[in-house]
C-alpha cells in the first residue's frame, strides 16, 4: 500500500536487490483454519529471504519492490534439494519524496533457486542465505498508445474516455497515472495490475502494453463535488491540491484496490479495496472496518463482468486511545469463496520511529454465508455501513486467524524479531506481497510454499530515480524481504 507520510518518516530506507535467501523449517502444523468447509494448515516458516536495498534495475534506477508479486509456476522445477523457478515483482508508484515522482511504471522479473531447510534449528550463517535469486528483466508498462505511465499524482484531472476505455487518471504530465498494488500473471504471459488511484484493474500485454482497463462500481470511485477525481491529496510543491482533500464518496486516499487474486480455476478474479469506502466510515482510522471485496467473471478479462460483491471485516486491534483498524494490503484466492488476507497496522517497523508492530496477520476469509450486494444501491451512492456501522440486513464475511507474522519464536529461529532493537533485522512496516508455488511432494500433494513480500518503498542510502541521485532520511537501509511458509491448501490445484 502507498499510504501518504510525512516526507521524514517516508524517506527512511531501502530498495530491492540482488540476492533472495531462503529456508525451511519444522513441518509440525503450526495452526489451521476452516473457510466454507475446508480445513487450510499453516506448518510454520520455513525459510527468509532478502533483497538489497540499494539493488537497481535494467534502467539503473532503484530496483521497486513488492507491492505485488506472481510467481511464474510454469518455471517451477524441484532439482534435487532445491526449488528453481521464477517470479514478478511489482513495484508502487515510485519514491515518494515532497509528492511523488515521474517514476514510470514497471514490473520486475526475477529468477530464484530455493534451498529449504528441513530441521527446526537453522544455523546462523544460512538464516537468511537459502534462496538465491537474481535480476532477470525489467519491464516497462505503456498505456494503450505505448506511451509511459507516471506516478505522478493525477492532479491535472482525468483523461477522456475513449472507446471501450473509461475515463483514466491523468498527470500534469500528459501521462496516465497508475499506483500499482496487485499484479496477477496469466498462462499468456500477460498481466492484471490493480492501482490506488482509480481503483482500476488493468489488463497489459506481455510486452507491457494496456490492453484494458475496468472500471469498479460508482460506490469505490472517488467523488469531489459530484465530480470524479482522482487524486491522492500527494502533489508536489506548487502542485494544484485538490478541493476537498479527501474524497466525499469512493474510496479513500492510497486505499484503491490493494489485493487482487484470481482463483484457481481461473473463472473468477478477486479484488479487495483496502480499506472502507468514505460513505462506510473510511473517513476514520477506527471505522474503516467495512472494505469490500469485488468478485468478478474473468472470462473475458478485456471486459470484467462484477458477478458478485462482499462485505469483508477488516481486523481491529488497540491503538493509544482507541481500537483502530488492520487495512488489508494483499489477497490471495483459494477458490471463489475463501481467500487469504493479509491485514497489518502502519507506521511501526525498521526505519520508522514506532519500532514494534501490534498486528500483522494473515487471516483466511470465507465468503460463502456473506450478503451479495453487487449491482445494488450499495454499488451507486447508498453506503452499506455508515459511519462504520453495518446494516443489519447485510451479513459480512468471517474471518479466521491463519498466520501471524509477528511470532517472535519463529522469526527468532531466523534471526529476526518484531520491535527493539530497530535494526535491519526488525521487521519493515510494510507487507503487501503473496503468491504459491507447490511443494512437488508426492506425499503431500495439497502442500505448498507461500511467500510474502514487504514493500520497501524505494527507501536507500544509495538511490537513484529519475534522473537523481537520492538518500533515505533515518539512514536506514530497508531490504526487500521474503518470508516462507509452508502451507497446505487443499483444492488449489491449478496455480
Amino acid at each position: 500500500m502507498t499510504s501518504f507520510r510525512s516526507v521524514a518518516s517516508r524517506r527512511l530506507a531501502a530498495a530491492l536487490a540482488t540476492s533472495i535467501f531462503i529456508f525451511p523449517a519444522a513441518a509440525v502444523a503450526e495452526s489451521s483454519a476452516t473457510a466454507n468447509g475446508v480445513s487450510y494448515a499453516n506448518k510454520g516458516l520455513v525459510a527468509i529471504g532478502r533483497i538489497p536495498a540499494s539493488q537497481r534495475d535494467k534502467f539503473g534506477e532503484t530496483f521497486g519492490s513488492g507491492s505485488g508479486m506472481a510467481i511464474d509456476v510454469t518455471s517451477w522445477k524441484k532439482d534435487g534439494d532445491a526449488y528453481r523457478g521464477s517470479l514478478w515483482l511489482l513495484p508502487d508508484r515510485g519514491y515518494n519524496v515532497e509528492g511523488t515522482t515521474d517514476y514510470n511504471a514497471r514490473i520486475n522479473k526475477i529468477d530464484v533457486t530455493l534451498m529449504p531447510a528441513t530441521g527446526g534449528d537453522v544455523a546462523a550463517d544460512k538464516q537468511q542465505t537459502g534462496v538465491q535469486a537474481k535480476l532477470a528483466d525489467t519491464l516497462l508498462l505503456t498505456d494503450e498508445q505505448g506511451k509511459n505511465m507516471t506516478g505522478l499524482d493525477p492532479e491535472a484531472g482525468t483523461r477522456p474516455a475513449s472507446g471501450a476505455t473509461p475515463v483514466l487518471p491523468f498527470a500534469s504530465t500528459g501521462k496516465v497515472s497508475l499506483d500499482a498494488e496487485a499484479v496477477v500473471r496469466l498462462a499468456d504471459g500477460s498481466f492484471l495490475i490493480s492501482d490506488e488511484y482509480g481503483p482500476y484493474i488493468y489488463h497489459f500485454s506481455a510486452d507491457g502494453k494496456m490492453i484494458s482497463a475496468t472500471q469498479p462500481p460508482k460506490a469505490l470511485l472517488p467523488m469531489r463535488k459530484g465530480e470524479i477525481n482522482f487524486s491522492s491529496n500527494n502533489v508536489g510543491e506548487g502542485g494544484k491540491k485538490p478541493d476537498p482533500k479527501d474524497p466525499e464518496t469512493g474510496r479513500q486516499n492510497n486505499q484503491g484496490l490493494e489485493g487482487m487474486s484470481l482463483t484457481p480455476d481461473g473463472k473468477y478474479l478477486i479484488a479487495v479495496l483496502q480499506s472502507a469506502t468514505r460513505q462506510d466510515g473510511g473517513d476514520s482510522s477506527s471505522t474503516r472496518d467495512h472494505t469490500r471485496a469485488l468478485v468478478y467473471d474473468a472470462s473475458d478479462v478485456d471486459h470484467l463482468k462484477l458477478a458478485h460483491e462482499y462485505v469483508v471485516p477488516l481486523p481491529k486491534f488497540e491503538g493509544k486511545d482507541k481500537k483502530l483498524v488492520a487495512a488489508q494490503s494483499e489477497i490471495l484466492a483459494l477458490s471463489d469463496k475463501a481467500f487469504l488476507m493479509l491485514a497489518r497496522d502502519s507506521n511501526n517497523g525498521q526505519g520508522l520511529k514506532g519500532d514494534t508492530s501490534v498486528y500483522r496477520k494473515i487471516e483466511l476469509v470465507d465468503l460463502s454465508g456473506a450478503t451479495d450486494i453487487a449491482g445494488g444501491e450499495y454499488d451507486d451512492v447508498k453506503a452499506v455501513a455508515p459511519k462504520g456501522v453495518l446494516y443489519s440486513a447485510v451479513k459480512p464475511a468471517t474471518l479466521h486467524d491463519f498466520i501471524d507474522l509477528n511470532d517472535s519464536k519463529e522469526l527468532a529461529r531466523f534471526g529476526l524479531h518484531n520491535g527493539a532493537p530497530n535494526d535491519k533485522n526488525n521487521l519493515s512496516e510494510k507487507w503487501e506481497a503473496m503468491s504459491i508455488a507447490s511443494a512437488l511432494d508426492a506425499s503431500a500433494p495439497d502442500d505448498y510454499f507461500l511467500f510474502v513480500a514487504n514493500d520497501n518503498d524505494f527507501l536507500t542510502q544509495d538511490g537513484f530515480q529519475v534522473g537523481k541521485s537520492y538518500k533515505a532520511e533515518g539512514d536506514a537501509d530497508v531490504d526487500t524481504m521474503f518470508q516462507v511458509f509452508r502451507v497446505t491448501l487443499p483444492g488449489v490445484t491449478k496455480r
